[in-house]
């Protein structure tokens, strides 16, 4: 393909990392993304100080307010990204092309209801497996990290920063209106998760059908245990 074509045919990925993880999660992916010839941005969500979703969703929503209004993107959020990227689906329906909820919270509204509740809260995590906010390293693998190559998971023990306090997430709350419903959504689900269930996965696009729905054999972490079949699936969604 010309230069001018494939400039033409280029789509933008943003990339939105879930808790814990930032940026760097995506090198995989961002890679195969690029040698595809899209544009990739990995955002890196606000680590500290962290009061509200809004904050902590900050930079996010501050480079959507800064896209040109004719550009749109492909909007992937994974985990917890799912609250961050449904926001942006509430706040910037134009500016958005898909949003792909990747092994993520996919909830219309936030967490409002009991059954929102019991959709989206992780299910693999117990009070004494952090230290000052992190999963303990052996916890990371088995929950974060059970089928993804071991080079990954000290990579991530060495990155993971101090999540936001749950109540950042379940404090979320989003006004339904019928512009978010018309973008296309497409959930990613990650069979071998140990963070959101399996069911707890279906239960969420049982909640808020979206158009598509994939599944990888995967842990909660696609990015790493199968980059190439997610850029697959990625390429075919846009």
């Amino acid at each position: 393909m010309a230069e001018k074509e494939l400039k033409e045919a280029a789509a933008h990925f943003v990339l939105v990392h879930g808790s814990g993880h930032g940026a760097w999660c995506w090198y995989k992916l961002r890679c195969l993304l690029e040698n595809s010839g899209h544009l990739v941005t990995c955002i890196d969500l606000t680590g500290t100080d962290v009061n509200s979703l809004e904050d902590y969703n900050r930079p996010l929503l501050d480079l959507m307010s800064n896209l040109p209004e004719t550009e749109k993107v492909v909007i992937v959020g994974h985990s917890s990204g799912g609250v961050c990227v449904t926001q942006v689906v509430h706040q910037f329906s134009t500016k958005v092309i898909v949003a792909v909820y990747v092994a993520a919270n996919m909830l219309r509204n936030g967490f409002c209801t009991e059954e929102d509740i019991k959709a989206g809260s992780p299910t693999g995590f117990k009070d004494n497996m952090t230290y000052k906010g992190i999963l303990l390293e052996d916890i990371q693998q088995k929950i974060y990290y059970n089928t993804s190559p071991q080079e990954d998971q000290v990579l991530a023990s060495m990155l993971l920063r101090p999540s936001p306090p749950d109540i950042i997430f379940k404090t979320a709350r989003f006004n339904h209106g019928r512009e978010a419903d018309k973008i296309k959504r497409v959930f990613v689900k990650a069979l071998y998760d140990q963070v959101l269930s399996s069911e707890q996965q279906d239960m969420m696009i049982k909640l808020w059908p979206p158009s598509q729905v994939f599944a990888l054999e995967s842990d909660h972490s696609p990015f790493f245990s199968v980059p190439t079949q997610l850029c697959d699936i990625l390429l075919k969604v846009i």
